[in-house]
């Protein structure tokens, strides 16, 4: 009879934010209003660029390609934990748990990928820019993408196989807000240490390579622009890479306060907060970052919506 409990598991139970009756509808109300602030500002950002001639350069190319990933990232987690909200349930099918996780994984790592690429765009653009076109080329960006894609499809999966061999009690709860391979792995009533050993080793591989990577091509780009004579050329490189540096801050950051809030501190809520920064907060303030400090962008946005308040 053990073994049956253990075998046929069709649903988890996932804790959620609170289980306090009275936060629900202001829960719903403020991740509803996040998740379409998050969805709108990244869409206007890859139709601006996208209507925009002067904005089909590598970089706003890249841009648009975060923006995509980062609805593809909050649509993957928000929208059932809004569902479960209003319908006062917890509960998550076998099946919609493990697409989670493949998604959530593809799209967060994705994210990390893309502002390596970017980081290695402002790199070619200041450190070469008389080789730049031929470098950043829209050949060599596409290529660079798709790769990412294909790397990212391949470890998500080895996750997924991961979670495919462990077995779980019926019943079982999650003590999150959405399906994430590390919560799995600590809920399974099997050994799962295989499982943990092969997610954090391939886990840091794809952070460690991308943090050296952006590290390495920031520190060439300073080095770069100490050699220039001209402040205001320095102000300009400067300038046109803070909201890139503040994006992967954001990122990196929120990211690291989750799993340092898993590690150290061992409380669940700590965790889930750290993860509501991690997974909402950051796609929603992207758009903001680039389009305040970005003249091109806020241009493009102008001529956007100028164009659509025209035609209506």
């Amino acid at each position: 009879m053990e073994v049956e409990n253990h075998t046929v598991v069709s649903q988890f139970l996932l804790v959620g934010l609170s289980e306090d009756p009275e936060l629900q509808p202001i829960l719903f109300g403020l991740f509803l209003s996040m998740y379409l602030v998050t969805v709108l500002g990244n869409l206007l950002i890859i139709l601006a660029v996208s209507s925009d001639s002067h904005l089909h350069t590598p970089m706003y190319f890249f841009l648009s390609n975060l923006s995509l990933i980062d609805i593809c990232f909050t649509s993957t987690i928000i929208p059932k934990m809004l569902v479960n909200i209003h319908a006062h349930s917890k509960e998550i099918s076998y099946l919609e748990c493990l697409t989670q996780v493949y998604f959530f994984r593809i799209f967060v790592e994705m994210d990390d990928m893309l502002l390596t690429i970017m980081a290695y765009d402002w790199f070619v653009s200041i450190c070469y820019p008389l080789k730049y076109t031929v470098i950043m080329n829209p050949c060599h960006c596409v290529l660079l993408v798709l790769m990412c894609w294909l790397i990212m499809l391949c470890f998500s999966l080895i996750h997924i196989l991961l979670v495919k061999q462990l077995t779980f009690s019926i019943g079982t709860e999650i003590p999150h807000f959405f399906c994430e391979v590390v919560q799995l792995f600590k809920v399974a009533s099997s050994d799962a240490l295989i499982g943990i050993i092969v997610m954090y080793v391939s886990t840091a591989l794809v952070i460690v390579f991308p943090v050296t990577g952006i590290l390495y091509s920031y520190s060439q780009i300073v080095s770069t622009l100490m050699r220039m004579s001209s402040s205001l050329s320095k102000y300009k490189a400067f300038s046109t890479c803070g909201s890139h540096l503040c994006v992967v801050s954001l990122f990196y950051g929120t990211g690291l306060g989750v799993y340092l809030s898993s590690a150290v501190v061992h409380s669940p809520q700590g965790s889930t907060i750290a993860s509501v920064m991690y997974t909402v907060v950051t796609p929603m303030l992207n758009p903001f970052i680039y389009s305040l400090r970005n003249k091109d962008v806020k241009g493009a946005l102008g001529r956007l919506l100028s164009r659509a308040a025209s035609c209506s």
